[in-house]
């Protein structure tokens, strides 16, 4: 047991700013797992995010002439709020660098609470290497996102909330994990007072942080994270919060996007708030526990960790709820290209409601169709649904679990192109910045041609998109040599299901 955090978190100093967060019964969702669902409102803050707790407490603590020479911080988002906060409040100068993606509206925060923001480079990681540039020149003070034992204590004062503020049986704590300063400071913290309460961390399936350390017993540098949940997205766990953690947490749960998608429709169906994806992975964790080990009557607590997302990303979070929650199947079903076919289909999927339905004519023969169907029994009514159609003759795809089909394709069906040759299919991810793209399209000078483009905004600072270049081998070979140089993280989807029976090209 790490010494000293109790300690540290009793006396720390967060309450200046921050209030002390509802633990609110979570009917709807209780009623439907049949356990006591409560959810910690860590986002009832006035930046809308835990972080101010750590933030405050750290620069708080500083010695007069640190505070007088300012601090400087990296962050993207909740992070660099709580910092500009405590800097307004303590009257320090407070500097903010942050990535030149960051949405406007959390560069504007900042500036709003009195902080100076700089905008630098395209990643956190080229935003934190400036920062700390400027630390070292201006003699400025640099505060830790959650490395660091103050801001641990800090954090750790959301668990002695929970305790004060339940008394009664805890089954388990579910807590979001990022770079680990929430987890390190709650488990501190419950495990020195009611060890027999559970922390558990969940993170999402493409950014194991925590899942992997502990797995290896020691902290790992994940290769690349997914940027969905971008709050947790953290390549590599801190040191002194895996200290900490690695003896404390009783075990770390994984959840897909859609997952989490679909936690956040149960957050506001409860409490008619909307949490960033980062803050519903606690909910999405609960449920998977639950799913998982068959428990009723049990008291699960889930720490709802910020609500800071963009209004124009909640259409890819609804579209995705579905599926999420097992309600939604997509399936890419092959029927006659004959009339009163599609009547027949839809006569097989009973009174289940059809959400979406894309076809464009291909052939005399046969027709592709994309389809959405609603799932009241999930899973095994998804399987049983397929069972039927294949029984009947059918030839169905299951692509409900497939990522490209579900950001992509669904939106480009009937895009066949049988007169062009050597099409090899990529997708990727660049920063959603002025310049990302075109950087892209000059690298593609060197003769190669753009077959198929597809790109969708999801208000998120990292843009999606697939490419169709026309590739023999050795082209082929210097086009991902280029993709690695340029940096953007790619996928090669040539032999995706979904592109072959929507959109791939001749042979």
């Amino acid at each position: 047991m790490p010494k000293g955090y109790v300690e540290e978190i009793l006396r720390a100093r967060v309450y200046d700013v921050a209030v002390e967060s509802d633990l609110t019964p979570a009917v709807r969702l209780s009623a439907r797992l049949k356990n006591n669902i409560l959810y910690k409102r860590a986002e009832e803050q006035q930046v809308f995010s835990f972080k101010l707790r750590g933030a405050y407490n750290k620069i708080v603590g500083l010695p007069d002439e640190d505070k007088v020479r300012g601090v400087i911080a990296a962050s993207a988002g909740n992070h660099a709020q709580g910092v500009a906060l405590a800097g307004n409040k303590l009257n320090i100068p407070t500097t903010i660098v942050m990535p030149t993606t960051t949405p406007g509206i959390k560069v504007d925060t900042v500036r709003r609470l009195g902080g100076k923001a700089v905008l630098h480079g395209d990643s956190f990681d080229e935003a934190n290497e400036y920062a700390h540039k400027l630390a070292e020149e201006k003699g400025l003070t640099f505060i830790y996102p959650f490395d660091d034992p103050k801001v641990i204590a800090g954090q750790g004062t959301v668990g002695m909330e929970i305790l004060r503020q339940h008394p009664e049986d805890i089954e388990a704590i579910f807590v979001p994990v990022g770079g680990g300063g929430l987890i390190a400071g709650v488990a501190a913290f419950v495990k020195q007072i009611r060890p027999s309460v559970k922390v558990i961390g969940v993170e999402p399936e493409d950014a194991p942080t925590l899942h992997d350390a502990m797995k290896a017993g020691k902290r790992v540098i994940l290769k690349q994270v997914g940027l969905f949940a971008d709050g947790v997205a953290v390549k590599q766990i801190g040191k002194e919060t895996f200290r900490v953690a690695k003896d404390l947490v009783d075990e770390v749960i994984l959840v897909t996007t859609d997952q989490i998608c679909a936690a956040i429709k149960d957050i506001f169906d409860d409490t008619r708030s909307v949490s960033e994806p980062a803050g519903a992975l606690a909910v999405a964790g609960i449920k998977k526990y639950v799913a998982e080990r068959n428990c009723s009557d049990k008291t699960l607590v889930g720490i709802l960790s910020g609500a800071n997302i963009n209004f124009d990303r909640l259409r890819h979070v609804a579209e995705r709820a579905e599926v999420g929650e097992n309600r939604e199947a997509l399936l890419a079903v092959q029927i006659p290209e004959r009339p009163g076919a599609f009547l027949q289909f839809c006569k097989l999927l009973g009174k289940r409601s059809i959400t979406e339905f894309n076809y464009r004519y291909a052939d005399d023969k046969d027709a592709q169709v994309f389809c959405g169907v609603e799932m009241r029994g999930g899973q095994p009514e998804r399987e049983e649904l397929i069972q039927k159609l294949e029984a009947k003759g059918y030839a169905v795809v299951d692509m409900t679990e497939n990522e490209t089909a579900k950001l992509h394709i669904r939106y480009m069906v009937g895009g066949h192109a049988p007169s062009v040759k050597n099409e090899r299919l990529y997708r990727f991810i660049f920063p959603e910045r002025p310049g990302a793209l075109l950087d892209f399209l000059s690298g593609m000078t060197r003769g190669w041609n753009i077959s198929l483009f597809h790109y969708r905004n999801h208000g998120a600072a990292y843009g999606r998109v697939l490419v169709g270049v026309q590739l023999d081998g050795k082209d082929q070979k210097a086009f991902e040599k280029f993709m690695r140089e340029l940096g953007y993280t790619y996928h090669d989807e040539t032999d995706n299901p979904a592109y072959k029976l929507f959109a791939s090209a001749g042979e």
